[in-house]
């Protein structure tokens, strides 16, 4: 546990691997803020069930994909009283489909979603971290960002995108006490990959050398690191969790 206590900010944090980098970071002695879809109604009974857990998160709705809503968010967190030191952009989408039968709008909501986030959810945050001369920024990116794969071209250029970022802005804030990383996580026992076709499923498994899919809990940890001080040497890496599947 790092001596100081931070708030940590994580966009989705409210399922699958976000749910997981939560409880990490909350583990790690943070307070935790979470985002979730605009007019998600299971929310609160989601946050109910983690407070009676012993995770205490404050939960934001936001749409991570519309530049407009991600500054109406950091003003109302401003508002609120609260600052984020660790920030986690985690929220993405997909939308599969081979280029021959991808429409623009499936394009459009995947850079969006998953690549314009990153500017308009850390615009507002970075600025204050470096006044403040100390921050953590953790984006999430995926193994077909560095690989590709068959019917997302969207997803992986978007992914791909991320680290991208990632290394631009890691050299602009360095000397600030600002770090900017990527983890770039394999397949993980999600819902949404665990609730794919059977056959499907048993050929990824296939394609991983330790012979498994990851748990999110696994990358969380990694996350929650990367957010520490004892990880203030390490930025604009792009660090991969992936099983072997992919190594680079």
């Amino acid at each position: 546990m790092d001596n100081l206590k931070r708030t940590a900010l994580v966009t989705g944090g409210n399922r699958g691997l976000g749910e997981a980098i939560s409880r990490a970071l909350h583990d790690a002695g943070h307070a935790v803020i979470i985002t979730h879809t605009p007019g998600n109604r299971k929310v609160a009974a989601w946050l109910t069930t983690q407070t009676n857990q012993g995770y205490n998160f404050v939960g934001y709705g936001v749409d991570v994909a519309d530049f407009q809503s991600t500054q109406d968010l950091a003003q109302q967190i401003h508002s609120d009283g609260r600052q984020v030191d660790i920030l986690v952009n985690n929220a993405g989408i997909t939308r599969d489909a081979s280029l021959r039968k991808l429409d623009k709008a499936n394009w459009d909501a995947v850079l969006r979603t998953n690549l314009d986030s990153m500017f308009n959810v850390t615009k507002p945050f970075i600025e204050p971290m470096m006044e403040r001369g100390w921050g953590r920024i953790v984006n999430i990116s995926s193994i077909n960002g560095s690989k590709g794969q068959f019917g997302q071209t969207n997803y992986s250029a978007a992914k791909a995108g991320v680290h991208g970022f990632t290394k631009a802005l890691a050299q602009e804030v360095a000397r600030a006490g600002v770090t900017v990383n990527t983890v770039s996580p394999g397949y993980l026992a999600t819902e949404m990959v665990t609730t794919m076709r059977e056959d499907v499923l048993a050929r990824i498994v296939e394609a991983i050398p330790v012979g498994r899919l990851g748990q999110p809990d696994e990358t969380a940890a990694l996350v929650a690191f990367i957010a520490s001080e004892k990880a203030a040497f390490m930025t604009g890496s792009n660090i991969a969790m992936n099983g072997g599947q992919h190594m680079f």
